[in-house]
């Protein structure tokens, strides 16, 4: 499929130089294929979770557990891509560590596929720490396909990129979905391990078209680094793991035992991180003062994630229970509205692109904080939306499939203005030395949300009743507004990014 998409190179001297992909090295088609399908495997699979934790044929687990479950899966993936980023940077280099890393998510989701409850929860952890191996990693390899930050197709080549993460999203509810909701649950996570294993088989054969600079280790571990990192590792394994024997041998183990630590390390880890690099002693003062503004882009984040991945969990197991998942007549699976969002990005990604280059042209494009402003309103105004079907469903009625078709559209608008906004600003801001972790902190702006999300719900809070849907979408739009009255302040503290 990639081969067809290629044409002789227009710039000789580039990784692959004897073709292109759409004019790009080409290496991104490696890379968009490998990207296509372990995106094909981790949203089918994510699409498939909450409603598998409460079937009847599935899990069978209260809505507030299965959103727990569900939060704390997500939370965990973004909250591992820095580690991972780690593994790329110190142990194996980026090539190594996504070859590892497609295995290690075909493996969970095998695990998934089995039919025993038992080895579910390993599954679910393959795939994370898999997820996180691959996602910093990736992305780092894609830029190594272009010389320099000046290659005028380097912004060009992350937009492919990009189209890759959104064809496997879109495709893979429609496939792995309808097989899992309809046909069994298990073929469901066993066509994400194929849809992984395809990846995985793509970028072993095409891996010699990426960048040499690729399989390099940027700053190998010394040999008493490795030393001391591989003593700590073990001592934390056997901690974790007297403790849960402990537990466990008492009879007083339950699922909660592991959710709530992994639900606060989401938590507590990203606020030590930006405290560290606040406090660095290192940073000028004008790095000081962007990271002061940063922390109001994180929080403002952490707010709209928190909302916005529910898309998945608490709109999801509404959708299931209390929606009349129909069109003209004819019924479709739940887990296809997960097709919506990434069908909407492809959609509606040039147009912003478009309006902001027209804006910006006549010197009216709205700035960072404006954005970020209006991305929390719009989130926190799907979930004032949310509220009509809430209350058709709660008079004994089912709730038409628009309604929530419209709350996605309207997350997705909110996603557009924050996400794209947020990516770019945190590489403007980032201190230089730390210049190559801050990417992974923007994550644990997701991690921060979806932890939050997972504590609420293992505190025995129902996420699809109105009190709790008003008060979020509340705190959403409060938030936004806070971020619109105090721009002039956060501008002061960015300096000289806008």
């Amino acid at each position: 499929m990639a081969s067809s998409l290629t044409k002789d190179s227009v710039t000789p001297g580039t990784p692959g130089s004897e073709k292109t992909f759409f004019g790009h090295p080409r290496g991104l088609a490696t890379l968009f294929m490998t990207e296509m399908w372990e995106r094909f495997s981790y949203y089918g699979m994510r699409a498939l979770l909450p409603l598998y934790l409460v079937a009847p044929g599935g899990l069978h687990l209260s809505a507030a557990t299965a959103t727990a479950i569900y939060s704390v899966y997500v939370s965990l993936v973004y909250l591992l891509a820095m580690p991972g980023g780690w593994f790329g940077d110190r142990v194996w280099g980026p090539r190594k560590t996504v070859a590892v890393a497609g295995a290690v998510i075909m493996l969970g989701h095998l695990t998934l596929a089995l039919p025993s409850s038992g080895t579910f929860y390993a599954g679910l952890g393959l795939v994370a720490i898999g997820s996180g191996l691959l996602k910093a990693n990736i992305s780092t390899m894609v830029g190594h396909l272009y010389e320099g930050r000046d290659d005028a197709r380097r912004d060009g080549g992350f937009t492919v990129f990009y189209m890759g993460i959104n064809l496997g999203a879109f495709a893979a509810p429609l496939v792995i979905g309808t097989i899992g909701e309809n046909v069994s649950w298990h073929l469901g996570f066993a066509l994400a391990a194929l849809g992984m294993a395809l990846g995985l088989g793509q970028f072993l054969l095409g891996s010699r078209h990426l960048a040499d600079r690729s399989s390099v280790v940027p700053k190998p571990l010394s040999a008493q680094e490795k030393s001391s990192t591989l003593r700590k590792a073990a001592i934390w394994a056997v901690v974790a793991l007297v403790f849960y024997a402990i537990v466990g041998f008492s009879g007083h183990y339950t699922l909660n035992w592991l959710l709530v630590p992994l639900t606060l390390l989401g938590v507590i880890i990203p606020v030590l991180v930006l405290t560290r690099i606040k406090r660095d002693k290192e940073l000028d003062r004008a790095e000081q003062s962007s990271m002061s503004a940063y922390i109001w882009f994180f929080v403002a984040a952490a707010v709209f994630w928190m909302i916005y991945d529910q898309g998945g969990s608490t709109l999801s197991i509404f959708a299931d229970s209390s929606a009349e998942n129909t069109v003209f007549g004819w019924e479709f699976p739940v887990s296809w509205y997960q097709s919506v969002n990434p069908v909407l990005i492809m959609a509606l990604a040039p147009v912003f692109a478009w309006v902001w280059l027209a804006l910006n042209r006549r010197g009216k494009e709205p700035s960072t904080v404006v954005k970020f402003a209006s991305g929390l309103v719009l989130v926190g105004a799907s979930f004032f939306l949310f509220l009509a079907p809430l209350s058709i469903a709660e008079g004994g009625h089912k709730a038409a499939a628009m309604w929530l078709v419209a709350i996605y559209f309207v997350q997705t608008v909110g996603e557009l203005l924050l996400s794209p906004v947020g990516l770019s600003v945190t590489t403007k801001m980032a201190p230089a030395k730390y210049a190559s972790q801050m990417m992974g902190v923007w994550f644990l702006a997701v991690t921060a949300g979806d932890a939050t999300t997972g504590l609420l719900s293992i505190a025995g809070v129902d996420l699809n009743k109105t009190v709790i849907v008003a008060l979020e979408a509340t705190l959403a739009v409060v938030a936004g507004v806070a971020v619109w009255m105090y721009r002039n302040k956060v501008k002061e503290l960015m300096g000289a990014v806008r």
